[in-house]
């Protein structure tokens, strides 16, 4: 047995949260190694070698892509992948649970605040997961981190997912925990105009909907974080056919994901509940965008940011060239990604306050 071999083998060995962090730590041309022990079929040659490494493992076990038919399978599968990676969370004073009683139902949230003495800028976190996985709990090393970098309250929502629940259901939930956040303003002690909705990937979709949704109400966001977000379930952009295999998202889990929230709920693929990008993009709050290089939807996330700008909203637009799809939920196992959250969530704090 050579020594990537051996390599391999003890990785494997260690469980996949130790496996993957041990795997973090090895120089790129020993990931780059096991990737071509691994047999991994995709030529990304930018792409970050740890989350090759990491893609070819999973191919390996048998593993692609993240939605499926069995949708508690999916749900389950996702909840123990994130969980079994979990490390020490990063400390934030005050993480506090609770549940918002709003008019479209009742709905658990998680309320991060970095420091509970002084007054602070609000962010409505709303998790990925394709509208239909996902919750706080696989978001929470995620919000932990936007709160300390960001220097600001994290109200992370666990709205109704689909297909349970339609588009209309879930955007009503996630619009009627943003007013109430607005409400209790004083409760929480935020800053003047300082209440924000972010989200990744489903999250970021979400985010934007209801910042178009709400322009000229009391409780609009005055400003969006939208991290790699899918805004467009009509097109089918460069990027789409370049990425549908091999990654994290992939082109078989758009289908699902299109199938469970869009057609299962007799909807056009361009109604702005759920592809924004047909929406009014006028007079919306500042946007600060991130895509992922190795993305199937970085390119409807570029455009959503070109389309913001002609419409007179102010953009900053950033993209993390050698990262997948999802690389916010590798934050305990990849350190890249760990650093990458870190610099965004200050530069979205940056532009913010700019902004404001």
């Amino acid at each position: 047995m050579n020594l990537s071999q051996q390599k391999l083998q003890a990785l494997l060995e260690k469980g996949q949260g130790p496996a993957a962090r041990a795997l973090d730590k090895l120089p790129a041309f020993v990931q780059e190694s096991l990737v071509k022990l691994l047999a991994y079929p995709y030529q990304y040659p930018q792409l970050d070698s740890f989350t090759k490494c990491l893609m070819a493992l999973q191919l390996k076990q048998g593993q692609s892509g993240f939605i499926g038919e069995n949708i508690d399978l999916s749900r389950q599968n996702f909840e123990q992948q994130m969980q079994s990676i979990r490390r020490k969370a990063t400390p934030i004073e005050c993480v506090e649970d609770i549940r918002l009683p709003l008019q479209s139902g009742t709905i658990f949230a998680r309320h991060y605040h970095p420091h509970p003495n002084k007054k602070l800028p609000m962010i409505v976190f709303y998790h990925g997961g394709g509208f239909v996985v996902g919750n706080v709990e696989t978001h929470d090393e995620a919000c932990r981190l936007i709160a300390k970098s960001a220097n600001a309250q994290v109200l992370s929502i666990e709205y109704p997912l689909a297909p349970e629940f339609s588009p209309k259901h879930l955007i009503q939930s996630c619009e009627d925990a943003l007013a109430w956040v607005y409400q209790n303003r004083r409760y929480f002690k935020i800053l003047k105009n300082r209440i924000a909705v972010a989200g990744d990937s489903a999250g970021g979709n979400i985010s934007t909907v209801v910042a178009q949704r709400t322009v000229g109400k009391s409780y609009a966001p005055q400003a969006q974080f939208l991290i790699y977000p899918t805004v467009d379930f009509k097109s089918r952009h460069p990027s789409f056919y370049a990425y549908k295999d091999g990654l994290v998202l992939t082109g078989r889990d758009v289908d699902y994901v299109t199938d469970y929230y869009v057609t299962q709920h007799n909807l056009e693929l361009t109604d702005p509940l759920v592809s924004p990008t047909y929406g009014q993009l006028k007079k919306l709050a500042p946007a600060y965008v991130v895509t992922a290089g190795h993305d199937l939807l970085h390119d409807e996330g570029e455009i959503y940011s070109h389309k913001l700008r002609q419409n007179g909203v102010k953009v900053q637009y950033d993209e993390y060239l050698d990262q997948a799809h999802g690389f916010i939920n590798l934050t305990p196992i990849s350190s890249k990604a760990k650093a990458n959250l870190i610099q965004m969530s200050k530069a979205f704090r940056k532009f913010w306050d700019k902004n404001s």
